[in-house]
């Protein structure tokens, strides 16, 4: 079953030439998929096209089998696809990790005793309980970096995007997050400069390359 469809998918910054020029990619159901293309070839511009937070000029977006056009198309989208930013600090901006975690399920209209048993929940999977009550911009890089994670899982998404998550990662913390990834049960949409990291969770690859995915 396809999660995710992009067909023929055209964008360009004012002033720019296209960075993307009928990109298509499929996404299956536990699918482990990797975007690999050089600087500004537009590997993050087409995550954020997945999820509606800019809009192709031409092409088509389809998710969970109904295009998506309009921004209330992608209200869903945003509900069933997690995104995981590419700098930490994009995304977290509650004072403590708890309440970073707490926000997305509140969001989704579960009540506070229900969003902190998931926010110990998901801090428990991951081992980071010990992280629960910290003031979130005191936190390492790499401690950020799992943070994000969280806040995303916490969400029960149906497909992650990850945005470079080894970013400002150690090799001890790289090898924690690929070990938690790995045992996720979600397909996986990656973008990752690290050759092994790719390797080692979406070996399946498409290479951006002037504006197309090619295999």
């Amino acid at each position: 079953m396809t999660l995710i469809a992009l067909e023929d998918i055209c964008f360009a910054y004012p002033g720019h030439a296209p960075v993307l020029n009928g990109a298509s990619l499929d996404l299956k159901a536990g699918q482990r998929l990797s975007i690999t293309g050089a600087n500004g070839a537009g590997k993050s511009t087409l995550l954020r096209i997945i999820l509606g937070l800019q809009k192709p000029h031409a092409g088509r977006v389809s998710a969970f089998g109904q295009e998506r056009r309009k921004e209330a198309d992608f209200h869903e989208v945003r509900r069933r696809v997690g995104l995981v930013f590419q700098d930490p600090d994009d995304q977290l901006f509650c004072p403590t990790v708890a309440e970073d975690i707490a926000f997305g399920p509140l969001n989704l209209g579960r009540s506070r005793d229900e969003a902190l048993a998931i926010v110990n929940q998901v801090l428990s999977d991951l081992d980071l309980l010990h992280l629960r009550d910290r003031v979130t911009h005191k936190l390492s890089g790499g401690e950020k970096r799992l943070v994000t994670l969280a806040t995303v899982l916490a969400m029960d998404p149906e497909v992650l995007l990850l945005d470079e998550p080894t970013n400002a990662l150690d090799t001890k913390n790289e090898a924690r997050l690929l070990e938690i990834l790995r045992a996720l049960p979600q397909a996986i949409l990656l973008v990752s400069h690290s050759p092994s990291f790719r390797a080692a969770l979406a070996p399946d690859e498409l290479d951006l390359h002037e504006g197309k995915l090619v295999k």
